[in-house]
């Protein structure tokens, strides 16, 4: 099969086209014919040699895939050969043909093309787990979204706004504000020339966000703990600003706050697979009656998984940005 590697750590250029053999299904796996690949700031991260892949992963980058099934390793009952399905995975999406646990893998929701399911396999678990299972958002609280027209942002958005959330969202440009406007954020923030934490209060009558979904990390960690409410709960799931910083704990306890600092990709199987049945179970309803949707930028060949990268690092992009394989 191709697939894409990683030739040393390095720029996007050491992404490199290659034939390799195709992976057999172990017990419990499934193989996926792939379609498209969804590209994710892990998978930046990976090529850079910061991001390396959990013990017994694949060392080829990708986190989610669209496509269908063709074979099945022992023990395997819930799906069959030839299912059109989309997974979360553990790495290995930047391929012809990949393998994956049965647990991870998501029938592709009744309305949304083959090919654009590979957009939700890693936003949705990625959002579900942390706004709603470990942060707990409620109908009626206010959520904060830093990067808020990435994929997980447009993701965020979404399921926040169906659930009855105020949404609150900061980006760098107006083209950015409007389309988190346009799936629903209430409270738009450009974070070039306004302060996110004044504007936050000014929208909340001083109180401030409840949840908080931030991917920058360090940089925010003080401006975030300020502008979290009472009984508040910040999370962060990326460091693109840094992973060192000051805490003020006399903010967090006068608050009775809590920062919680999670990552997906390295959690056991099982509770990965809590996550997806219950991304099955909330999320998949509301993408086949319309409410939420995947948000797709652009479209690469697998051989050109570098211009995809540059394109992400650029950081100009809306939703997500997807690789095709043409099978």
């Amino acid at each position: 099969m191709k697939a894409i590697s990683i030739s040393e750590p390095g720029d996007a250029d050491v992404l490199t086209l290659i034939d390799t053999d195709a992976p057999e299904p172990g017990p419990g796996q499934v193989r996926i014919s792939v379609v498209a690949a969804g590209v994710n700031r892990a998978d930046v991260q990976q090529r850079k040699g910061v991001y390396p892949p959990p013990k017994g992963a694949s060392p080829l980058p990708g986190l989610e895939v669209s496509g269908t099934i063709d074979a099945l390793g022992e023990g395997v009952e819930a799906w069959k050969v030839g299912d059109e399905v989309c997974a979360l995975l553990d790495g290995g999406g930047y391929a012809e043909q990949v393998v994956v646990p049965s647990e991870q893998v998501l029938p592709v929701p009744a309305g949304v093309d083959l090919a654009d399911a590979a957009a939700l396999p890693e936003v949705v678990a990625t959002v579900w787990s942390n706004v709603f299972l470990t942060a707990n958002l409620q109908p009626g609280e206010t959520l904060l979204v830093h990067g808020g027209s990435s994929g997980i942002g447009t993701m965020a958005i979404q399921l926040a706004t169906a659930i009855g959330a105020k949404v609150a969202v900061t980006a760098g440009s107006a083209d950015k504000l409007e389309a988190c406007r346009e799936l629903g954020a209430q409270v738009l923030i450009n974070y070039r020339d306004e302060d996110f934490v004044e504007r936050i209060k000014e929208e909340t009558d001083g109180r401030g966000a409840d949840v908080i979904l931030d991917v920058v990390g360090a940089k925010y960690l003080a401006r975030n703990v300020d502008a979290v409410a009472v009984a508040g709960r910040l999370v962060v799931i990326g460091l693109l600003g840094g992973t060192k910083a000051e805490l003020d704990l006399g903010t967090l306890l006068r608050k009775r706050a809590a920062v919680i600092a999670t990552t997906l990709r390295a959690r056991p199987l099982e509770e990965k697979a809590v996550i997806v049945a219950a991304v099955r179970e909330h999320v998949w309803p509301l993408i086949e009656d319309g409410t939420v949707r995947p948000v797709i930028q652009s479209r690469h060949p697998l051989a050109d998984a570098a211009q995809a990268h540059r394109e992400m690092e650029a950081s100009g992009h809306i939703g997500k940005i997807l690789l095709t394989t043409g099978q």
